[in-house]
């Protein structure tokens, strides 16, 4: 196993929730035990944002802009009544006001400086705002007949939520992430009746991801994570070759003015392989993130052989390089949900975190290291 690895990887990405009980927790717990890997933390996403979008129902569903679709829809995952717009209310009539990111965001940051201050947290690690791209709150809950007419009003909020959080957090500490998964879902087009395929073009997508990030200050960190969705603890499919995540990244790159700090790429392990990484060749982002962090979710029933996840690093940063080499594609362990909500919290984080003392045979045969990660 270690025959097979040229290299350690030198960083981890949290990519939102944390199975811990708050953000005190979260940075009390994390900042020490994963130390300089850090290059950014976000808050765990605790309390109703535990199941991310699910965090925006009850708003949705208090507007008075909007109503339970008459037909008694229903979403097939959550069972929320899908929503329509409210008997009489044309289009341009719908507005929102505070989506509630913004405040949460505040709010954790008080206790992300205090972990600063008292050394749970090192100097120079940002503060991670992780929000959902507004195409993955409304396809998610309102209509097809009405998604088009709901989702402009929605995404004015948000970009008004991007900005209060600017105003409010020193744009030195602050990274926001774009969380993109029903767009992700969209974009690859595999058959699938959970999302409506409506305004859902790839020129469609790609000017939305240009307009959410159109006002975001300069020394404003900005990243991306691609996901396949995490619902009961699993995709709501696999991507069978990184194609339409390289396509996506590439017209991410191509569309925000903003310097893209990183993209994140979800991998399941049992088809982490050569032919998987292949169309990581095509990676055309100009100017280049600071990195491409790869996650390799292994299913917990899986028998799939793990060959190593730097081993696959390997293979990815080769693919990549060969067209692009200015192109960091850096051996990086990034992790999707630390736990899902329908499994044991502490036990999962305290697995995880595992890998500091290498004391976990199956972290190792995954992982492929035995390097303490701090």
């Amino acid at each position: 196993m270690m025959s097979e690895i040229s290299h350690f990887p030198d960083s981890v990405h949290l990519v939102g929730s944390i199975g811990l009980d708050g953000t005190e927790d979260v940075f009390r717990t994390v900042g020490p035990m994963l130390g300089r890997r850090l290059r950014r933390i976000p808050d765990g996403e605790p309390g109703p944002r535990r199941l991310w979008v699910s965090f925006q129902y009850p708003l949705l569903r208090s507007s008075p802009f909007l109503r339970p679709d008459p037909s008694g829809a229903v979403r097939k995952t959550s069972g929320f009544a899908l929503l329509c717009l409210a008997d009489g209310v044309a289009p341009a009539e719908v507005r929102f006001g505070e989506l509630g990111y913004a405040r949460e965001a505040r709010a954790s940051y008080l206790d992300f400086v205090a972990a600063r201050d008292r050394g749970d947290i090192a100097a120079g690690i940002r503060f991670q705002v992780c929000l959902p791209t507004p195409m993955s709150v409304i396809y998610a809950f309102c209509t097809a007949r009405d998604v088009a007419a709901i989702e402009p009003a929605y995404e004015q909020a948000m970009v008004r939520e991007v900005e209060s959080i600017c105003r409010h957090i020193p744009h030195a500490d602050l990274c926001i992430q774009w969380d993109v998964c029903h767009d992700m879902i969209l974009w690859d087009g595999q058959p699938q009746d959970q999302f409506p395929p409506v305004d859902a073009s790839k020129p469609s997508i790609t000017a939305r991801f240009a307009r959410i990030c159109d006002n975001l200050p300069d020394d404003v960190e900005l990243g991306f994570h691609l996901c396949y969705g995490d619902f009961g603890g699993k995709h709501f499919f696999d991507p069978v070759t990184a194609r339409h995540l390289v396509e996506i990244a590439n017209a991410i790159a191509g569309a925000v003015r903003h310097r893209i700090a990183y993209i994140h790429l979800p991998v399941p392990l049992p088809r982490a392989t050569d032919d998987f990484f292949a169309p990581m060749r095509d990676l055309r982002l100009h100017p280049a993130p600071k990195s491409i962090s790869v996650s390799f979710m292994r299913p917990t029933a899986s028998k799939a052989p793990a060959r190593g996840l730097n081993w696959r690093a390997n293979t990815c940063q080769n693919s990549a390089s060969r067209p692009n080499a200015a192109l960091p594609v850096r051996a990086s362990l990034a992790w999707y949900r630390i736990c899902s909500p329908s499994m044991p919290a502490r036990p999962d984080l305290q697995r995880l975190l595992s890998l500091r003392l290498s004391r976990d045979p199956n972290c190792r045969q995954v992982f492929g290291h035995t390097e303490p990660l701090n």
